[in-house]
This record gives C-alpha cells, sequence and structure tokens, in this order.
C-alpha cells in the first residue's frame, strides 16, 4: 500500500524574532502545524507562548522571520488583509471571555450577526448544532455567564469559537484553575472539535496532563526557544535537561 500524503502545513513560522525594549522575547522559533493536527505549545511562565500566539493571529510583528497562516505571509499584510486572514481562526480565552449582559445562546450567536448575513432560522440552527457539539442542553441558551460553572463556560467559549466554522482555533491555557474531572471534560472538547470539524489546534498551555492527552505534537517552549518539539512520546523520551526536569513535575510523581 503505497504512504499517504503529509498533511498540508496550516501554520508555518520560521526564524521568529521578537524583542520588547532590547529584552529578547523569542529567538528563532521554527514551528509547523499541519492541518487538521492539534499541537501543544507547552512551557512555564515566561517563556514566550502567549506572545507566540499573538504572531500567530498577526497581533504583533516578529523584528524578523515569517509567519505564514494557510500558505499566506501575515507579516507584510495590511489591516484589511489581516483582517481576512483572522476569520480563519476562532480563540477560546482562558477565562472564556463571555460577555456577561448576554444570554449562552447570544454569546455564540454574537459573532454570526456581526459578521454574516444570516437570517436568524440559520442563525438558531448553527448556534445549536455547536451547543449539541459541546454537550449542551437546550436548557442552557437563555442561561447568562454568571449561572454556568467554570466547565460550562469553557464549553460555551468553544462553541462560541467554531461557530463561524473557523479553520485554525487558538486556545490560551483552557484548562487553568479548573479541577481534574472538568479539564478532562475539556480535553474532550477540544478532541471533539478536531474530530467533527477537522480543526487545526493550537494550545498554549503548561498543563503537562492535559497536554500529552490531546495533542498530535508538542512544542516545548523555554525562554523565547522551542528546545523540544514532536509527538508526544518524541518529547516525553527528551534528553534536554530543562524539558526533563519540568516533565518530571508530572511523570515523576504519576509513572
Amino acid at each position: 500500500m503505497a504512504d499517504l500524503a503529509p498533511a498540508r502545513p496550516m501554520i508555518e513560522i520560521q526564524g521568529l524574532q521578537k524583542s520588547f525594549g532590547g529584552h529578547q522575547v523569542l529567538t528563532g522559533i521554527d514551528l509547523c502545524v499541519a492541518e487538521g493536527d492539534t499541537c501543544v505549545i507547552l512551557g512555564g511562565s515566561g517563556s514566550g507562548k502567549t506572545v507566540l500566539m499573538k504572531h500567530m493571529i498577526g497581533l504583533l510583528k516578529p523584528d524578523t522571520g515569517q509567519v505564514l497562516i494557510d500558505g499566506e505571509d501575515l507579516v507584510p499584510m495590511g489591516a484589511e488583509d489581516l483582517a481576512r486572514v483572522r476569520n480563519k481562526f476562532g480563540m477560546v480565552f482562558q477565562a472564556a471571555a463571555l460577555f456577561d449582559s448576554m444570554t449562552v445562546y447570544e454569546n455564540v450567536a454574537f459573532p454570526l450577526r456581526q459578521h454574516r448575513q444570516l437570517s436568524e432560522d440559520e442563525v438558531l440552527s448553527r448556534v445549536r448544532a455547536k451547543l449539541d457539539l459541546m454537550g449542551l442542553p437546550r436548557a442552557v441558551e437563555g442561561k447568562f455567564p454568571a449561572d454556568l460553572s467554570g466547565g460550562m463556560r469553557k464549553r460555551v467559549g468553544l462553541a462560541r469559537a467554531v461557530v463561524m466554522e473557523p479553520k485554525i482555533v487558538l486556545y490560551d491555557e483552557p484548562t487553568t484553575g479548573l479541577d481534574p474531572i472538568t479539564t478532562d471534560y475539556v480535553d474532550e472538547m477540544i478532541l471533539a472539535a478536531q474530530r467533527e470539524l477537522g480543526v487545526t489546534s493550537v494550545v498554549i498551555s503548561h498543563d503537562i496532563a492535559s497536554a500529552f492527552n490531546i495533542a498530535d505534537q508538542i512544542a516545548f517552549l523555554s525562554k523565547g526557544v522551542i528546545l523540544e518539539q514532536g509527538p508526544p512520546e518524541q518529547v516525553r523520551a527528551s534528553e534536554h535537561p530543562t524539558v526533563k526536569v519540568f516533565l518530571e513535575t508530572w511523570f515523576g510523581k504519576n509513572d
């Protein structure tokens, strides 16, 4: 049987460097995320994870390097082209970032009403399809974010992120502050979005257990440099001392 052709790159970062006020934050990042894969960028606080993610969506311009999204380089783009490319992204924020004054239904419908010319029947159909995907019952539609558990807010946040059917979903520390059971639910919804929608996912995290649960590949970032990248089993076997020490905080007590 012939080998399957490798998936094409959805995100390619080449030679990315970024400094602020003379402080070098990213010092030559090379990263490739294949279409449909989940890449977890793993690292501790101050490693440069959030700065890297902001480059992926064009919120920051690098000092040097390229950021290719679906084959297009963001770096030289003007505002109009950046806005067009950003429509390929959905974003799940650390605290879900739902609008407190809107119901669950209104939160998820918001991007459709802002960016699509749809009838209310079409909005209803799309919103309910994404709430169903996240395992949320009809009864939740009229609730406000304050009435929801942390895990449910995360699921509503992901439903809103995918309601426009983006090609890429970015997750900013999606399991921070959650108990282990809720973390498992969040991991499953990330996998469900990949499985059911075929999205390419990039997850910024310091949660080792979650990373090894959901990742097709892991990029371990420390002080602005990727020290190890590849499938989870490759990263787990890394001989780099910084990677080993970081991973032992989890695997050392769970082996």
